[in-house]
């Protein structure tokens, strides 16, 4: 919480460095919410230089941990090719997941996806959340 208060300035003045310096040490203890924080730091360049393959990273230690908003992010990046190549079984996998958490973007993005894939892409998708799921419940 006192990374978020030092990004948005909250009782503090804003200092992204000392942000990065609270959602690390979260982070590297396995804090989902802090390591979206920090992928989301490195998406927009907030006290870092924009790094799309550190964004992925963050990410993805929050996303297998079932962090919601960072496998929304994470398909957003497969689906865009940011800091990964460009994927769309990965992207649909994503957005499958976080759809199942109800996050109505996702499932909107993933029936978008929908379109540009073949039955048998979006069955290796599907194949990939239902393993996903299996290994991280």
């Amino acid at each position: 919480k006192l990374g978020l208060m030092y990004a948005k300035g909250e009782g503090v003045p804003q200092d992204y460095a000392e942000a990065m310096r609270w959602y690390r040490l979260a982070a590297d203890q396995g804090h989902m919410e802090a390591q979206y924080n920090l992928g989301n730091m490195y998406a927009d360049g907030e006290g870092v230089p924009e790094n799309d393959v550190e964004a992925v990273r963050w990410y993805r230690l929050a996303a297998d941990q079932g962090y919601v908003e960072a496998q929304y992010n994470l398909g957003i990046m497969y689906a865009n090719g940011e800091g990964v190549p460009e994927n769309y079984i990965a992207a649909y996998m994503w957005f499958n997941l976080a759809a199942a958490q109800g996050d109505d973007h996702a499932s909107q993005n993933k029936n978008s996806l929908r379109e540009l894939m073949t039955s048998e892409q979006i069955a290796e998708a599907q194949r990939l959340s239902t393993e996903w799921l299996e290994e991280h419940q």
